[in-house]
């Protein structure tokens, strides 16, 4: 380290364009990182945050809510199995809504439960989903910023159907939508208006069963319920259409940034050590071991990448801070830990490269070329 942090300290220029680059390089994975993780909190967290582990949906529906129809049989077929507590009834609707008197329209993702199942979130504000007062939703905090606040009345513009949103959820979103939940009740009475409305048959289907259950439960479930099929939360998630596409092209950007560092790393420090094979030479043939050289080496990277993730971790958050709140953008501790372990990582992946180098470095080869 000693031998390390002096030679930082003479090539100030040389090593502090090696940080800036780093800098660059880190900054970017770790802003890449935050749009991806709140893109699909963005589309999923109204899922992802459900305690639910697994769900059962129509067959041949491709794992998606939109395209299951679940009856009132298959409900009960599943809680014969599952019990009363472990399987709870869930509908999944996407709809536009007018705030009453006012013109703005605002897409929400709307979803049938059960007043007082486990399916309901906790509410941040206001009061939480109760059966005794229908017409009342709790809803996405979301829908703060487009003016809505607790006691105020919502128009669907499919049925005309009013709804007053009697607290907020906090982080609930769906396809890029707020989330607003409604009792099994009100979600009757709006289906069999958004049937009448579309000229159909009165329906009060639901889309899918959200279940808490073991594995053996949710292998009895799948062939106790008929034209059904029991899927993951992870299934589910990655079928919410743009999810995994979205995510998956994001991971792949990411994927290539840590490829890229490393590439950038190891070629940076190996044409460093190149220039300085007298100088390993030399140090060898005064009795210094490979394995202290080697480990000057792999001390450098570690402090330069350690460096260069401090500042971008820092301006990664003044950015997050002052970034427009429409913007989804989620970084959390944990994130940024893994984020910088897997690029400290990598950036000491590349710095084994130079340390093959020294290790081949030959003190007498190495001293005739310096004196040539």
């Amino acid at each position: 380290m000693f031998l390390a942090l002096r030679e930082i300290v003479f090539s100030k220029t040389r090593y502090a364009l090696i940080v800036a680059i780093m800098l660059m390089v880190s900054f970017l994975v770790l802003f890449v990182t935050g749009l991806a993780n709140g893109l699909g909190g963005a589309t999923s967290s109204a899922v992802r945050e459900m305690p639910a582990d697994h769900f059962i949906v129509q067959k041949e529906s491709d794992s998606r809510f939109a395209r299951s129809s679940l009856h009132s049989e298959q409900v009960e077929a599943a809680q014969a199995v599952a019990g009363p507590d472990g399987a709870e009834p869930l509908g999944v609707q996407m709809t536009t809504v007018q705030r009453e008197e006012a013109s703005g329209r605002i897409d929400v993702a709307l979803f049938g439960v059960r007043a007082g199942g486990w399916v309901v979130p906790d509410v941040v504000a206001g009061q939480k989903l109760d059966a005794s007062r229908p017409g009342t939703i709790v809803a996405d905090r979301e829908l703060e910023k487009s003016g809505v606040q607790i006691g105020d009345t919502l128009v669907d513009e499919a049925t005309g159907l009013k709804w007053t949103v009697g607290g907020f959820a906090e982080g609930r979103s769906y396809s890029h939508m707020p989330a607003a939940w409604m009792s099994e009740s009100d979600w009757a009475a709006y289906r069999s208006e958004l049937m009448a409305a579309r000229g159909g048959e009165a329906d009060t289907a639901y889309n899918a069963i959200a279940l808490r259950v073991s594995g053996a439960q949710a292998t009895a479930l799948g062939a106790a319920v008929n034209d059904a099929e029991v899927i993951t939360k992870a299934q589910a998630i990655s079928a919410i259409p743009g999810h995994k596409a979205e995510q998956s092209s994001l991971l792949m950007m990411i994927a290539f940034l840590y490829v890229i560092s490393a590439f950038v790393l190891a070629v940076f420090f190996y044409v460093i050590t190149i220039q300085k094979t007298s100088q390993f030479g030399i140090l060898k043939a005064i009795g210094a071991r490979t394995r202290y050289l080697a480990g000057s080496v792999i001390a450098q990277v570690f402090v330069l990448s350690a460096g260069s993730l401090a500042i971008s971790v820092g301006l990664v958050l003044i950015l997050k801070s002052i970034l427009p709140a429409a913007m989804p953008f989620a970084l959390g501790a944990g994130t940024i830990a893994l984020s910088c372990g897997l690029f400290l990582g990598v950036a000491l992946l590349g710095g084994l490269v130079s340390v093959v180098k020294v290790a081949r470095t030959d003190a007498l080869d190495a001293i005739g070329r310096a004196g040539a």
